[in-house]
């Protein structure tokens, strides 16, 4: 912390885990065109793509204190997580390990309370040995515009969290969608980790691994205030943070996040406004740097690589009550970290794709090319051959009149 009122914070890492990208699981198939499954969510530490080791420490938000005490506003309450936050020794900031802020630490304060909960806290806890779903998704058999797309996510069509259009479970999960994908399309896909639907669209073309792809970017006007873009003011659920929903860039996902104060936005701010990025110091987003994006197979729809990009924020609240937050005079919302999911075609893959279909696209380019040829050809044969006929029956007319 600076002397001042505004946090300054450093970007250390990257610490690098190999995560969920798994085979699906408990993959069943439906008599109704749907199949559904499981996302196995498993991380593995790779020290050798990381700058240090995972038992590296760094001083952060506490997690604990700053979440109780903004979720419970109440003053008896407040006087009574102050006795047990001082009785703990714990602060408005702590030291801890990158594994344990990530995978979870028994925390000291939590460990006071008298009352019955969860002692363990880590921004990503619990993690290893869970899954992600049930998704339900259509197999296109029926209907091919409708391959991938989310029928259901844990047995509902809509999250019960937002109101109207926001709540929907809309797109696929985002591995890969309908097939023949155009340019001028809105590509939509289902997000658990940020509890909504989210959309892209057309960036510009790549090769990956000599396989062409389009790619697809995340707006900034899908994090927008409402009013830049009126759609978004369902994701809008407080009004003092968000300026009476004038604010943009930073989504309030509390309510399922089992009250949490946890906001969500694009690493280092990215697209926020000065409202949501300046009680910070030290952040610069970068576009380029910053950025969501899939690289997708226009003709299969597969995504053959990607990259998710988010932070993780946390609301801080002023408690008067509290003295570790009692010299706060206002709500702002503190980054804990951002994250960078990415993924790519491995070699075998991608040589198998191109074998199987690039390679017969290609072919078959390459044919309607040739046929074309040959049609104008023939086409061109019989104009010649037609006029020449019509000249010799106008000549033969000639001779015998």
């Amino acid at each position: 912390m600076n002397n001042g009122s505004r946090p300054i914070l450093k970007q250390i890492g990257p610490y690098t885990y190999r995560m969920r990208y798994l085979p699906k699981e408990n993959i069943i198939q439906h008599p109704d065109y749907t199949v559904s499954y499981m996302l196995p969510n498993v991380a593995r530490f790779e020290p050798d793509m990381s700058v240090g080791s995972e038992n590296d420490t760094f001083t952060c938000i506490n997690l604990a204190v700053v979440a109780a005490s903004a979720m419970y506003q109440n003053s008896y309450v407040q006087i009574l997580l102050n006795t047990w936050i001082k009785s703990s020794k714990s602060f408005m900031l702590q030291t801890r390990s990158v594994k344990e802020i990530l995978w979870g630490y028994e925390d000291p304060f939590l460990k006071k309370v008298l009352f019955p909960v969860e002692r363990t806290v880590g921004v990503f806890y619990p993690y290893n040995g869970t899954s992600d779903g049930l998704y339900r998704v259509f197999n296109g058999k029926d209907d091919i515009s409708k391959t991938a797309i989310i029928q259901s996510y844990k047995n509902k069509s809509t999250l019960s969290i937002w109101d109207g259009q926001c709540d929907m479970v809309n797109g696929t999960d985002g591995a890969s969608f309908p097939p023949f994908v155009k340019k001028d399309q809105i590509l939509r896909f289902f997000s658990s980790d940020i509890c909504r639907s989210i959309y892209g669209i057309f960036d510009s073309e790549q090769i990956v691994k000599e396989i062409p792809l389009y790619r697809f970017t995340v707006p900034r006007a899908a994090f927008a205030s409402p009013l830049e873009t009126p759609e978004n003011s369902c994701f809008c659920t407080e009004t003092v943070l968000s300026k009476n929903c004038t604010a943009s860039g930073a989504l309030d996902i509390s309510a399922c996040k089992e009250g949490k104060p946890v906001y969500i936005t694009l690493p280092h701010f990215l697209f926020a406004s000065e409202d949501v990025s300046e009680n910070v110091e030290g952040l610069s987003a970068n576009k380029d740097e910053h950025e969501t994006f899939l690289d997708i197979e226009p003709t299969t729809g597969f995504t053959l690589r990607f990259a998710k990009k988010l932070q993780i924020n946390l609301l801080v609240k002023p408690a008067p009550k509290i003295d570790a937050l009692s010299k706060l005079t206002k709500s702002y919302i503190f980054p804990v970290l951002w994250l960078n999911e990415t993924a790519i075609i491995d070699d075998e893959k991608a040589a198998m794709f191109r074998s199987k279909v690039i390679s017969p696209i290609k072919l078959l380019n390459l044919l309607q090319v040739v046929l074309i040829i040959v049609g104008c050809m023939m086409f061109l044969a019989f104009i010649v051959s037609y006029c020449i006929c019509r000249s010799n029956t106008l000549s033969n007319k000639g001779v015998y009149m």
